[in-house]
């Protein structure tokens, strides 16, 4: 079963807490969604790194991840594994970002995640978009926060091979994390694959969904 459609997404907000965040946790999909929908209204809101060389790598993937894209990015500088202590300005940025889209679907961390900065950015999203359908993404580390996600976006080998050479490509900043690498990336979406009868797939948090089943 499909919960989303392309042709019926007009507007969607990104949101990461750390450039590299939103490329990391959803950029097949962003590949997939942004090649079925030219013209998609995709505004992405990334809270760290802004006046770093981390902001122009970001710019570049984003524009790379969202093919066709009306986009529009805002990078921000909040220090890096700090949030909990400047909540009040991610607050702002969120709800700032609110004021200005109406958007159809949201994606964002997710709410379990591990890294204190991941986590506060997700818990802010329900407060700014309440009645909007959000999709939290994963991204793997050293904590071991890895769960039990709920829905799955499939991604052919060539669209998971793109991710990854865009990754590679794009984050050149990153290149010297153990993490950072081929195989994690290939290795988790081929795990998500599995849980989805694909070979390869995004995974996703989902807390709310309204179900309309009238005529």
């Amino acid at each position: 079963m499909r919960v989303l459609r392309p042709d019926v997404l007009d507007k969607v907000v990104l949101l990461g807490a750390h450039c590299d965040d939103i490329a990391i946790g959803a950029g097949g999909t962003l590949l997939t969604l942004c090649r079925s929908r030219p013209g998609l209204q995709v505004d992405a809101l990334v809270l760290s790194g802004g006046g770093t060389p981390r902001e122009a790598e970001e710019h570049a993937a984003l524009q790379s991840f969202c093919p066709g894209a009306e986009l529009k990015i805002t990078v921000l500088d909040l220090p890096d594994g700090r949030f909990p202590a400047h909540w009040e300005r991610a607050k702002q940025a969120v709800e700032d970002l609110r004021s200005r889209t109406e958007p159809d679907l949201v994606i964002a961390p997710h709410a379990r995640d591990a890294h204190q900065d991941h986590r506060t950015l997700a818990e802010l999203v329900p407060t700014a978009f309440r009645d909007h359908l959000a999709l939290g993404y994963e991204i793997v580390k050293w904590d071991g926060d890895l769960g039990a996600p709920t829905v799955y976006q499939p991604l052919p080998d060539a669209v998971a091979e793109a991710k990854v050479e865009e990754l590679l490509r794009c984050y050149p900043t990153q290149s010297g994390r153990y993490w950072f690498d081929r195989e994690t990336f290939l290795g988790l979406a081929r795990v998500r694959g599995v849980q989805c009868r694909a070979r390869y797939a995004e995974a996703f948090y989902l807390d709310k969904l309204i179900v309309g089943l009238e005529a």
